[in-house]
């Protein structure tokens, strides 16, 4: 029975059991669309990772349990830590890899892995219908990029929404980037994520996110180094910088399970 290396990493976190888990299985061939996306439902994270190593490069591929999406943070940080971590690629090495958003790259230093992603501004828009009823509070703001971003006027009514996420799902985006200024020593903003319309209520920890919050934090802060503060219940701390059109995501990782995939004859 033919087998793959699969495994479940703990990202945007030092400590096991915190941050977002993902699944990363490296491939040695083209798959199937139907067959990566059954191996992401059977996995039920919020997101798996498929790597197929090229001649130099990576092709890296993200599904959530119900779809493939385009940009992926947590789980490209998993994938560059399964690499640097099993000796696929050297501590100090820049990883490419080739994905739907374009050539990524990572490079690990003093147990922090850095991603290089294209940064997403959002734009003023229009309150969605049913907004207000669905997270229960009053927005600041309201943008869209590949994500609406709702701001509100605290960390703490960030911390406790309670979101109706039957009515979530009903508006037609990806999913909803909640933030606020945070009032924690230390931390520039907080955020959570929600993303019922592509099968994850709430995801704990989302790279892409910060593509759209390092942009929109900088026009308000005047600043472009930031530390931010994800505070789902795992939670998970990032280190974000835009560079022009593109934006730095600095987090840890911890491995969790290693194992093979029974990947037919």
């Amino acid at each position: 029975m033919k087998t793959l290396p699969i495994y479940q990493v703990d990202a945007f976190t030092s400590d096991i059991f915190h941050g977002n888990p993902a699944a990363v299985c490296l491939l040695e061939k083209e798959m199937p669309d139907s067959w990566l996306q059954a191996v992401a439902a059977e996995m039920n994270l919020s997101e798996t990772a498929f790597l197929l190593r090229g001649d130099e490069d990576y092709q890296l591929r993200w599904f959530t349990p119900k779809v493939e999406v385009d940009l992926c943070g947590h789980a490209t940080l998993a994938s560059a830590h399964v690499l640097f971590s099993t000796g696929r690629a050297a501590v100090g090495q820049e990883v490419r890899f080739h994905t739907r958003s374009g050539i990524l790259s990572a490079v690990e230093n003093d147990g922090w892995i850095t991603l290089n992603f294209p940064s997403r501004p959002v734009r003023t828009v229009a309150e969605p219908e049913g907004l207000k009823e669905a997270l229960g509070l009053l927005p600041r703001y309201i943008g869209m990029g590949e994500d609406l971003l709702v701001e509100v006027s605290s960390e703490r009514l960030v911390r406790e929404c309670t979101p109706d996420f039957a009515r979530l799902k009903q508006i037609p985006v990806r999913g909803v980037i909640l933030t606020a200024r945070a009032d924690t020593d230390g931390v520039d903003f907080v955020s959570r994520f929600f993303g019922p319309q592509v099968g994850i209520n709430e995801d704990p920890v989302t790279g892409s996110a910060h593509t759209s919050l390092a942009p929109y934090w900088s026009e308000k802060l005047g600043k472009t180094d930031f530390t931010a503060w994800q505070i789902s219940a795992r939670g998970g701390v990032l280190k974000v910088s835009l560079l022009g059109d593109r934006v730095a995501i600095s987090g840890q990782a911890v491995m969790v399970m290693q194992g093979e995939l029974l990947a037919g004859e």
